[in-house]
């Protein structure tokens, strides 16, 4: 069974929760956008899923995650593979954030993920992968007992 690890990046604007996603690069999904985007993540072995989730990050997104993680539930997405994923605050530009890995597909090389972009929790809903929608859900609910406890 295949297994991802993932970050899902969290910041607050205006009061308002954002998370970071990744839209996956190539032309198969180049005119793709509702329901394709995802948390940046990849696939591993027998690596520890939290030290795949941090290395995925760092070359699908070109940043080193650091701060308290949030564990979050893993989930099975349609194909079968098993999603695995922490949240942490976090602030970078978006705009700036460089892929470091490439695919190949019919000779060509293409980043993995060939933009980035924050959304409110309702527009990431619409974007993301349906099954990673619950880390969404999760993250919210975290957040809010979080504020409850104080």
């Amino acid at each position: 069974m295949k297994q991802s690890a993932g970050i899902l990046m969290y910041r607050f604007e205006q009061g308002e929760l954002r998370v970071l996603l990744v839209h996956p690069g190539g032309p198969f999904w180049a005119r793709r956008d509702a329901g394709a985007w995802t948390i940046p993540k990849g696939e591993f072995d027998r690596e520890d899923p939290l030290a795949a989730a941090r290395r995925e990050f760092l070359e699908e997104v070109g940043v080193e995650v650091s701060g308290e993680l949030i564990a979050l539930a893993p989930v099975r997405q349609k194909s079968g593979k098993i999603v695995h994923a922490w949240a942490v605050e976090g602030d970078l530009d978006a705009d700036a954030a460089q892929c470091r890995t490439f695919v190949e597909i019919s000779g060509r090389r293409f980043p993995e993920v060939d933009r980035a972009a924050w959304f409110s929790i309702p527009e990431a809903a619409r974007r993301i992968n349906p099954a990673q929608a619950a880390f969404l859900a999760e993250l919210n609910e975290a957040l809010r007992k979080r504020a409850q406890r104080g």
